[in-house]
């Protein structure tokens, strides 16, 4: 575990060392969340979730042979059946 010394300057701003940033991947705009545990600071990345998404459908997409449009499709059918099946449950028998 290394020991590093932050400064807060003007507007509260902390620079992580560039070290620390190449090493761990941090980039201008990452988002990370402050925990405050009884006066011990502890500063966890937040994984943006719509990115991760985008890229796992892109795969899928690709790893199926799909257009964008043959992709949409397939999910507007599939809303379809999901929203039918669902509403049938729904309704008094």
């Amino acid at each position: 575990m290394a020991e590093i010394t932050l400064q807060v300057r003007k507007r509260g701003v902390v620079t992580l060392p560039a070290d620390l940033r190449e090493r761990y991947g941090i980039r201008e705009g990452d988002t990370f969340r402050l925990l405050e545990l009884d006066g011990l600071f502890v500063l966890t990345p937040m994984a943006p979730m719509v990115p991760e998404l985008a890229r796992e459908i892109e795969r899928l997409r690709l790893e199926a042979g799909l257009s964008v449009e043959e992709f949409l499709q397939d999910l507007r059918e599939q809303r379809a059946r999901y929203t039918a099946e669902k509403y049938a449950q729904d309704q008094p028998a």
